[in-house]
């Protein structure tokens, strides 16, 4: 199974948590930076999981724009500031429905990546079943290498009595939200592709 690094370069331009949030969200329909900025500040849709202020977004525009995953359509009509809409372009698409349905590497990323790939899949109406699927079949493995770590001194007993804690609550929050989905997803990717 191939992954792509959280903060993957695509072409020349690395991919932080600001630039796929703003691909996703323009990918799912063309707006403009103070539309997404909007969904990222803390009482946005996306700002409960993660929060990015408004430079940020302008900075993740311009980096996306350089790097060909998106292009501006037009302008905002209407009175006040002229607001450029940006649309995902095809190459930008595939790449988020890649970043979209590619489970965390770390279980550290679970209450950013995972949960913010979570919640851009819910404002898309895609299902999260395969990638939750995807993501206890990685990190099973891995809480099980943690739980057979045997600790070294009394420092590592602490730290690996911290990391089997949060092996073991990751993989029981993927089977929480696992027994609450319907029934598997067709198609995660192509349902993302296709919005």
């Amino acid at each position: 199974m191939s992954q792509v690094p959280e903060a993957a370069a695509t072409g020349s331009t690395v991919m932080g948590l600001p630039e796929w949030t703003v691909l996703a969200v323009v990918a799912q329909q063309p707006t403009h930076g103070f539309a997404v900025a909007a969904l990222t500040t803390p009482d946005g849709e996306l700002g409960r999981v993660w929060q990015i202020p408004r430079p940020v977004i302008y900075r993740a525009i311009g980096r996306l724009a350089e790097a060909g995953l998106i292009e501006p359509t037009g302008v905002e009509p209407g009175q006040g500031p002229q607001r450029t809409i940006y649309a995902a372009t095809e190459e930008g698409c595939t790449s988020v429905a890649q970043w979209l349905s590619t489970p965390v590497g770390h279980i550290r990323d679970f209450r950013s990546h995972l949960l913010l790939k979570l919640a851009l899949l819910h404002r898309r109406d895609a299902g999260a079943g395969m990638l939750i699927r995807r993501q206890r079949e990685i990190l099973a493995p891995i809480a099980a290498a943690i739980s057979a770590e045997p600790p070294e001194d009394s420092f590592d007993a602490i730290l690996l009595a911290w990391r089997r804690a949060n092996a073991a609550a990751a993989l029981a929050f993927l089977d929480d939200i696992a027994a609450q989905l319907p029934a598997p997803d067709a198609g995660l990717t192509a349902g993302i592709l296709h919005r």
